[in-house]
């Protein structure tokens, strides 16, 4: 009987298996082949699988992988990277990246070799995630940039189409923020605990320094100095029992001896008991350890650690349907679709063009002329009036349309009674149904106060004898209208809150842009847009009337400044009969509420619009006609 042929890819398995573990200079560890993603453990890599064609791209991928582990694995040190990686999550990608990037620079020194083919694995990346065809950087990963930027400058080399765009389009943002700390890239690349030190200092510069968490090299200062401490304390302790007993072994007169033992007995019994009490003392805390200080309170504020809250005990954040019945929030919406009936047809016509555009994005497209795939029948016409032209055959391909979640933050002042909150209402309900058929996923969310003129915490103020400056002095009301995984259907009736009697109070806009921002970057989507819509500046009359006149204002600065330069939210502003331009870089400013539909509509088509001339009309517009 014969033995079947073996597998042509096996050869090569085997061989590139035993490459990587002397790379990686473990000869233990596993290296195994397979269709699931490509990964790695403390004891083994997995490598995407090669088929028996053993096609180029197959090749090139296994090898630049095997090298990218084996790298890792050789010049990665797991309790440093452990001891310096930052608590936030953005912060810990950015991180991980240029960790990464930095075992593969160091390995492109050492074996060039290596270089190519991990340009291959990361060419292989890009084109699966559809880097080439990003046009701005808030859609590329801050973190593969940061990566990307570590490999290009420590090695020189220019990366693969992709994913050279997106380090392109975030290198000016990078460079520019964090240039001083960039220089002393090369000389930290071979040292690991020097180079997490330069990683922070970058997260840091880039904006994100509340991710970081708390110094490693500051507590081990603080242990090494109470150490010295307790040394020095030892010592002296040491010094005085000497001194005790020398004093006990000098001749004395008889007459001296009584009298001094008699004052020395006093003295022993006075030292007993300080040192009983010293004792009873130190053994309440840890053997070898100082009193602990309470850690200071966490800001109230990401973008403004001084922004102060006199208190936070009586703040909520609640859902629409927790404030009203299920029979009220029905008759409400009843009165809403009363309201707003006149506007339907315009309302409705406005959906229809964004869902239009939005499905335009997402349709798939025909690559004509080519070799192989379907016969193009519109083209045989050349074919019969030349017989020796060849066949054309087109190919049909997919779009790139990232997953998305679109946050709208309403402000529910009392400043918006009567038509614009209606107004406001009615089109979060369409939007939300629109791009719901989209795929695209949507949150709405609304702020308020529970009281006004400061409600409970104006009362504790008061009680506390008005000290100066209180801060933020009011009990804030956050409200979630829809989560984004809850579908349209089930929340319809929740927006009728919106017409209900003394719902709508005062507006502190800086903390629910912040409170709407945490819940919009904790999303998974890929594309995340906070749209803010609101009639007025931020207005508290108990806050604004203990603090500077300009000190909810500068907050709400402070927050938009923030999540500008992050860059992980794209952030728009509608103003209704208010010019919001001077707060919000990308926002419109409408002067009558029937516009507001429609001024809604066209900034979020334009944000999905592939045309970079639509997409710059749109950011550039400053007010509707």
């Amino acid at each position: 009987m014969s033995k079947p042929p073996e597998n042509p890819s096996e050869p090569f398995k085997k061989a590139l298996a035993e490459a990587t573990r002397v790379l990686a200079d473990d000869p233990e560890i596993g290296v195994t082949y397979s269709v699931d993603p490509p990964g790695m453990t403390n004891d083994s890599i997995r490598l995407p699988q090669v088929s028996r064609r053993m096609t180029r791209d197959e090749v090139l991928l296994a090898r630049g992988t095997a090298d990218a582990y084996a790298l890792r694995v050789k010049y990665h040190d797991a309790d440093t990277h452990a001891r310096y990686q930052p608590s936030g999550q953005l912060a810990r990608e950015v991180y991980e990246a240029m960790e990464t990037a930095r075992c593969e620079a160091v390995g492109a020194r050492v074996m060039p070799g290596t270089a190519g083919n991990i340009d291959a694995k990361i060419g292989n990346e890009a084109t699966r995630k559809g880097y080439a065809q990003i046009e701005q950087a808030n859609e590329a990963p801050l973190s593969v940039a940061a990566g990307y930027l570590v490999r290009s400058l420590a090695t020189g080399r220019t990366l693969p189409e992709g994913a050279q765009n997106v380090l392109d389009l975030w290198r000016d943002h990078i460079e520019g923020q964090g240039f001083d700390t960039l220089r002393g890239l090369d000389d930290s690349l071979a040292d690991q605990t020097a180079f997490a030190k330069l990683a922070r200092q970058l997260i840091d510069d880039l904006g994100y320094g509340d991710q970081l968490g708390d110094d490693p090299d500051d507590q081990d200062d603080q242990q090494e100095e109470q150490s010295q401490e307790d040394e020095e304390q030892e010592q002296q302790d040491d010094q005085n029992e000497d001194k005790q007993d020398q004093g006990d072994d000098q001749e004395q007169s008889p007459e001296e001896s009584q009298s001094e033992q008699s004052d020395a007995t006093e003295a022993q019994v006075s030292a007993e008991d300080m040192s009983d009490s010293d004792e009873s003392e130190q053994t309440e805390l840890p053997e070898g350890e100082a009193p602990i200080d309470p850690p200071p309170p966490a800001p109230h504020s990401d973008a403004d650690p001084e922004y102060a809250v006199w208190n936070t005990d009586f703040d909520e954040e609640i859902r629409a349907e927790d404030l009203a019945e299920p029979a009220e929030l029905e008759r409400l919406r009843a009165y809403l679709d009363q309201q707003l009936e006149p506007l339907k047809g315009a309302v409705s016509r406005l959906a229809n063009k964004l869902q239009r555009r939005l499905q335009a994005q997402q349709n798939r497209s025909w690559s004509f002329d080519m070799e192989e795939g379907i016969l193009d029948v519109g083209r045989l016409a050349r074919v019969v009036a030349n017989p020796t032209t060849p066949l054309s055959f087109k190919v049909e391909q997919d779009t790139e349309f990232r997953d998305t979640v679109v946050t709208l933050l309403l402000d529910n002042s009392g400043s918006m009674r009567g038509r614009p909150i209606s107004i406001a209402a009615i089109c979060a309900d369409v939007l939300s149904r629109t791009l719901e058929r989209c795929q695209v996923k949507v949150e709405v969310l609304g702020f308020t106060t529970r009281a006004w003129k400061g409600g409970q915490s104006r009362e504790g103020w008061l009680q506390e004898g008005r000290p100066q400056q209180p801060g933020r002095l009011n009990d804030l009301r956050h409200i979630i209208y829809k989560h984004a995984d809850a579908p349209m259907r089930r929340t319809r009736n929740n927006l009728g809150l919106m017409m209900k009697e003394g719902l709508l109070k005062e507006n502190i806009d800086g903390e629910a842009l912040e409170w709407a921002y945490k819940r919009t970057t904790a999303r998974h989507e890929a594309r995340k847009i906070l749209m803010v819509i609101s009639d007025g500046a931020p207005v508290d009359d108990s806050t604004l009337s203990v603090n500077p006149a300009n000190y909810l204002e500068k907050h709400l600065r402070d927050v938009i400044a923030m999540i500008e330069k992050r860059r992980g939210v794209e952030l728009l502003a509608i103003g209704i009969g208010h010019d919001v331009t001077r707060y919000y870089e990308r926002a419109v400013t409408i002067t009558d509420v029937e516009q507001l539909a429609g001024a809604m509509t066209e900034q979020l088509a334009a944000l999905f619009d592939t045309d970079p001339r639509a997409r710059a009309r749109a950011a550039k517009l400053k007010r509707a006609s």
